[in-house]
């Protein structure tokens, strides 16, 4: 299929209305260069109360972000969203592609809550296929829910909360199968050994992949998020977005991230470390039934009376999540791999939860 042909063929999934959106344009839209005299945007010309140049509006397309971000990430600087957090771009997303009460979305449950509460709010209908009892993709069955409204299908992988990948030729299987969207959300990648869903984009357009700051990165309070997708989509998710949607300051620390990645795959080895010894020192206890396998940076575990579990870690200032209440999570406490002191904090306090003896001492 030609590129011309990709572009009308996610033009025909978009809103009738956004397609013909004529999208705000800020005084940084109209004037991109960053030396002049600038009376352009009613900005205080002063200075700002809080100290730092905080008075003069950011680039309300990130480029020089963009283009640091798609070296790392083998992609165009045009195939790249950049949100308030990868919520921003889920909620775009629904508000571009999907008519409200009319198109629907597939969900695999347990999955992030998110995809549901976009949903919601945007008043468009969810199906839910649920994962596997082993919390496998069961490809068979996304594919015979698919339907001429189906306008997205949301696949957490790394799933949270499950930690588990699914493979990329399922994926494409999905992909292959549906006029949708298909959006895999990869806040855990860099936890994981196994290749990145954007290694796809060239060959399905219809294929959405959603990326984090707030993990590896370690960089949550800042809120940046990543959307990769065929430069059609983002444009059309451009016109949609805030003129301002990532400030100034969130993408000067963005810079300075991308440019220091080495700092980002040190956190990720020491995690991972040490989240295979948490793992080893929670299996060790008897009450403990499973730790499920992880590809993210924390361990879903099943344990009797979990919710019980959960509110007595509390009273010990330890909190985990609780997803008991999720399907196929019966039991479960999620448990975020902290530092070494906090992880040890975390097994000592569950210990004397279950009442168990000390287990052997090892370093986190």
């Amino acid at each position: 299929m030609s590129d011309i042909q990709n572009q009308i063929r996610i033009q025909k999934l978009a809103r009738a209305h956004i397609r013909t959106l004529k999208p705000y344009s800020s005084a940084r839209d109209e004037y991109e260069g960053k030396v002049g005299v600038f009376l352009d945007a009613n900005e205080n010309a002063l200075g700002s109360v809080a100290e730092g140049n905080f008075n003069r509006y950011p680039d309300p397309h990130q480029r020089e972000l963009k283009v640091e971000l798609a070296k790392i990430k083998g992609v165009e600087p045009e195939q790249i969203f950049l949100g308030n957090g990868s919520d921003e771009a889920i909620d775009l997303l629904f508000r571009v592609f999907c008519e409200p009460k009319e198109d629907h979305v597939l969900l695999l449950p347990p999955t992030y809550g998110m995809y549901q509460v976009s949903a919601d709010i945007n008043q468009v209908k969810t199906v839910h296929v649920p994962l596997n009892e082993d919390f496998t993709l069961p490809v068979g069955e996304i594919i015979a829910s698919i339907r001429p409204g189906t306008k997205m299908i949301f696949i957490c992988s790394p799933n949270n909360p499950t930690g588990n990948s699914f493979s990329l030729t399922q994926i494409a299987m999905i992909l292959k199968r549906t006029q949708g969207l298909v959006v895999v959300d990869e806040a855990y990648i860099d936890f994981s050994d196994k290749s990145s869903a954007t290694t796809l984009l060239e060959e399905y357009p219809n294929l959405v992949v959603l990326q984090t700051f707030s993990k590896a990165w370690g960089m949550a309070n800042l809120r940046l998020g990543m959307a990769y997708a065929h430069p059609e989509i983002i444009q059309l998710i451009n016109k949609v977005k805030p003129p301002y949607n990532v400030n100034g300051l969130t993408q000067e620390k963005g810079l300075e991230a991308v440019r220091n990645v080495a700092k980002k795959e040190a956190f990720v080895k020491t995690l991972n470390s040490s989240r295979a010894v948490l793992r080893s020192q929670l299996e060790a206890l008897e009450p403990i039934q499973v730790v499920y396998p992880s590809d993210a940076n924390f361990l879903l575990t099943q344990l009797p009376e979990a919710s019980a579990v959960y509110d007595k870690l509390i009273q010990e200032q330890v909190i985990v999540r609780n997803r008991s209440k999720v399907t196929l999570c019966e039991d479960c406490l999620r448990i975020s791999v902290g530092t070494m002191e906090e992880n040890q904090s975390f097994l000592q306090a569950l210990k004397q939860v279950l009442g168990v003896e000390e287990i052997e001492e090892k370093a986190l």
